[in-house]
């Protein structure tokens, strides 16, 4: 193909937007798209497979724009779009965006090869140790990424209709695709060496920038070369999700499709950077602080960073309505656990003295009712069971109604958001597609790509949502601007119709996946 990877996941997941945004204008979401062009006058009147097929030679072609699978001149002149459905023709759309996809991500990992890793004067200003670093098992990647393709091109060339693609992705999941976990497990380590580089070597610094001007990137930098392979997991299990919700149910296709997204998503579901990343984190936090209770060990392999800043403390009786100077207010911080609270003051040297704690799940939190402008965004915090092994109450007041919410979600993670999550599968929750990337800032944030799709569990005045992510049920907050609320109430239950369809043979998977980063 002749688009980078990067350039092609941006057109397509654009295309997806569009698309949505077009049926969800139309009052019948089965209605086509102009994406999806399909025959008026569709009739089975025979079956391809006794054709000769003519040889697809796209992958081969580095000319080829972005096209679609009924678009290219070997499907038009076939005649096989005026024999085939409507839904069948969205199902070869689907299988051959996997395809394509591939091709255009083996093609920038070959770049990121030859163009960086494999320059000269780069290997010249690199120790040996800071290229492993930097680069990791990029060659092993690129290696099975080609394999890959090879074998699914082959596929492609067998017939005009592509039989299946998913059977493909699950052989090589199992016995190909560890050599992600190797590259993601690298990451921590990746991206401090870079920047690390970037600050220490001038010379360094110089030649990436210059390579990044080559005609060859399109604009794009190195940094978005390197972390191909941790985007690309995702994106193929994304790709075998639109597969699953075309294929006929309880057909081969779809059993070969269940199958390839469960051994997808047990690779996507590794740990290892996740909890190397943790550890770290929680090393740093057990240093900043000292204990004026007793101690409480901190650094734990099941434990995690949820969410820490700083609100105020009321000081005198909760009930009061006659204070209203911020004098009544003491700063505390908090650093809250996914099993454990701690609750602190700041002390010189960036060091926090711990005066009390509880365990996450014997804390309950309660909105105050408007008392006026000085006890706007205060809510009531209540440890069932303290450091002194007894109930304690804390009033709080947080900067914005957005922080305060989002404080008591993460708090009290089973408390009722303003709209039932789906997983109840009985409200027709909000929905809203995002239509800019976001980068999640805080713990309790989360990370967007385009074209996703989530539920709307919660929304502020100020600006904010909380969300849960149809594709893979993780949850967080993100901005309001990053995204359209899906209108349709059609198109809305169908999105709810084809997730439940994605995770029906593992809900245990989905459960555990669902249930790890939930605030």
């Amino acid at each position: 193909l002749g688009l980078l990877y990067q350039e092609y996941r941006d057109k397509s997941t654009r295309q997806e937007i569009e698309t949505r945004r077009l049926q969800d204008s139309q009052t019948d979401p089965e209605e086509s798209s102009p994406s999806e062009e399909t025959p008026s006058e569709a009739e089975p009147t025979s079956t391809t497979e006794n054709k000769a097929p003519p040889q697809i030679s796209l992958l081969r072609n580095s000319n080829s724009r972005f096209n679609l699978w009924q678009d290219l001149p070997e499907i038009r002149s076939s005649g096989v779009l005026s024999i085939l459905q409507p839904d069948e023709i969205k199902l070869q759309e689907a299988m051959f965006e996997l395809v394509t996809s591939e091709a255009s991500y083996y093609k920038s990992l070959n770049l990121l090869v030859s163009h960086f890793m494999e320059n000269e004067r780069l290997k010249k200003i690199l120790h040996q140790s800071e290229a492993h670093i930097l680069f990791s098992n990029v060659l092993d990647v690129m290696a099975v990424s080609e394999r890959f393709l090879l074998d699914l091109e082959q596929r492609v060339e067998e017939n005009i209709v592509i039989s299946d693609v998913c059977d493909i992705v699950y052989q090589h999941t199992v016995n190909h695709f560890s050599v992600y976990i190797t590259y993601v497990s690298n990451q921590t380590y990746q991206e401090r060496a870079y920047k690390q580089l970037l600050q220490d070597k001038p010379a360094f610094r110089e030649l990436i920038s210059q390579l990044e001007l080559d005609p060859k990137c399109k604009g794009l930098s190195f940094s978005s070369f390197l972390i191909l392979p941790f985007q690309r997991i995702t994106r193929l299990k994304l790709l075998v999700q639109n597969i699953l919700k075309k294929v006929e149910e309880k057909s081969d296709r779809e059993t070969t499709a269940l199958d390839a997204h469960k051994e997808l998503e047990t690779l996507t579901c590794n740990e290892g950077v996740r909890k190397m990343s943790r550890t770290e984190q929680m090393i740093s936090i057990q240093k900043k602080l000292e204990f004026k209770i007793k101690s409480v060990p901190i650094i734990s392999h099941s434990r995690w960073l949820l969410k820490q800043g700083e609100l105020q403390q009321m000081n005198g009786p909760k009930t009061s309505r006659t204070l209203r100077t911020k004098k009544l207010f003491r700063e505390i911080y908090l650093f809250l656990f996914n099993d454990l609270l701690v609750i602190c003051r700041q002390i010189p040297g960036d060091k926090y003295q711990v005066f009390d704690s509880a365990p996450r799940g014997l804390l309950r939190v309660e909105e105050l009712e408007d008392q006026g402008q000085s006890l706007a965004n205060v809510f009531i915090l209540r440890l069932l069971e303290n450091a002194d092994d007894r109930e304690a109450s804390y009033m709080l007041k947080a900067s914005s109604q957005s922080e305060m919410k989002r404080w008591m979600i993460s708090l009290a993670p089973n408390r009722r958001t303003k709209f039932v999550s789906f997983t109840s599968r009985l409200v027709d929750c909000p929905q809203i597609q995002c239509v800019h990337p976001y980068v999640a800032q805080q713990p309790d944030e989360l990370s967007l790509e385009l074209a996703d799709v989530l539920n709307i569990l919660d929304k502020t005045d100020d600006g904010w949502i909380f969300g849960e992510r149809l594709h893979d049920q993780e949850r967080g907050w993100f901005p309001s601007s990053m995204g359209e609320e899906i209108l349709n109430p059609k198109i809305r239950a169908q999105n709810l119709k084809e997730c439940f369809r994605v995770h029906k043979s593992d809900d245990s998977q989905r459960r555990k996946l669902g249930s790890r980063n939930r605030q």
